[in-house]
């Protein structure tokens, strides 16, 4: 992939998203150039993107880059500066129309779970059914509390639950008036490291049984790829590419987007007669994803993740650089290398592998798969 257009970051699905959504239908939610300014500052800008029927659709990116402010205009919480929100056909922002959060189809389970402490768990979950008869809102308390696997659990107020249990409850609950669509700010960030992992499998489970649409905002790349269909990943109040996890991991459209998920090194090279080369030697060209001939001649960063490089011990003269810090990360040490071009690099090893400090290496690259590479 030449880097240098970002073809397919505003638009809302590509033949490589992983949705599941059907193409004939139209979108949930819709949003198109919204942007939301406060004063000076501009913390949305210019956000288009379509949500398809069932899909889980998260935004990822750093603290600051705009994607709490966009579900909280989605929520109704804050009406854009400029743009269009519609959900379910109906314009809720944008062209002179707004509608409040409690006349918007949708669901929100928040950070903290905001479950009612005085309330058992029936009571939480039954909290939207207002409008049901008694009869249909047992009913549908029921099946969400087996939907949740809490059949047991009804009588039971907040505190006597765990972490865990308590987001179920929140779910269900938000789950309970079947909303359009279902947001979630953060919603693993008050479990602790191994329940987080665990509850990541057991809410997608629950929203795709429910056959919900869901919205998401995460900062943990593992939390977004882990759940999500497809993962905008945004910086700056911008989107920069949306796609499948896997599209966006392993052909990312920019640098930023490359850096931000997972650990990654950069190889400055040259490409000349179809050849790139770099600090640790010379690679044919076709290793690079979408390479064409017009690019001869150009400058270039080439993406190494540490499992695309191994490091092998070499006297002074013949080593690429030596190895500066090590981390161990139980089954495996990522070494990172400084090479002798000044690029700094990092490879993945079994932990029976286990290299000193300042230790002089050549570095090889085994990446079984095209590289994404950026021109400088």
């Amino acid at each position: 992939m030449a880097q240098t257009q970002h073809v397919g970051t505003r638009r809302s699905s590509d033949t490589e998203s992983g949705s599941p959504a059907d193409p004939s239908l139209d979108p949930v939610l819709s949003l198109s150039n919204v942007t939301k300014e406060f004063g000076p500052e501009t913390a949305v800008d210019g956000v288009s993107l379509d949500v398809e029927p069932g899909e889980l659709l998260t935004f990822l990116g750093p603290s600051g880059c705009g994607k709490t402010t966009t579900l909280r205009t989605i929520a109704g919480l804050e009406e854009p500066t400029d743009g269009e929100i519609s959900l379910g056909g109906e314009t809720v922002a944008g062209d002179g129309a707004f509608v409040a959060p409690e006349g918007r189809d949708v669901g929100i389970v928040f950070q903290n779970f905001a479950l009612f402490p005085h309330l058992t768990v029936r009571e939480n979950i039954a909290f939207g059914l207002s409008d049901a008869d008694e009869e249909t809102a047992t009913a549908r308390v029921d099946e969400l509390l087996d939907l949740v696997d809490m059949p047991d659990h009804g009588e039971k107020t907040p505190d006597q639950l765990s972490g865990g249990q308590k987001q179920r409850v929140a779910l269900a609950r938000s789950l309970a008036p079947e909303p359009e669509v279902l947001l979630l700010d953060e919603p693993f960030s008050n479990l602790d490291v191994r329940l987080r992992v665990e509850m990541r499998e057991e809410v997608r489970r629950i929203l795709k049984e429910a056959g919900v649409t869901a919205v998401s905002v995460t900062h943990d790349q593992e939390e977004a790829m882990s759940i999500s269909d497809r993962v905008a990943v945004m910086n700056e109040g911008e989107i920069e590419q949306v796609g499948s996890p896997e599209t966006v991991f392993e052909r990312p459209e920019s640098k930023f987007v490359a850096s931000f998920l997972g650990r990654a090194s950069f190889l400055e090279g040259e490409l000349r007669d179809e050849q790139v080369e770099t600090g640790i030697g010379r690679f044919d060209a076709v290793t690079l994803e979408g390479y064409d001939s017009v690019y001869d001649g150009a400058p270039v960063d080439v993406l190494v993740r540490p499992d695309d490089l191994r490091a092998t011990p070499a006297s002074p003269e013949l080593a690429d650089g030596i190895i500066v810090s090590r981390q161990y990360v139980g089954p495996s040490f990522v070494y990172r290398v400084e090479l002798e071009s000044g690029d700094t690099v990092h490879c993945l090893h079994n932990h029976v592998e286990e290299f000193g400090l300042n230790e002089p290496v050549t570095v090889e690259l085994t990446a079984d798969h095209p590289l994404a590479w950026y021109p400088r």
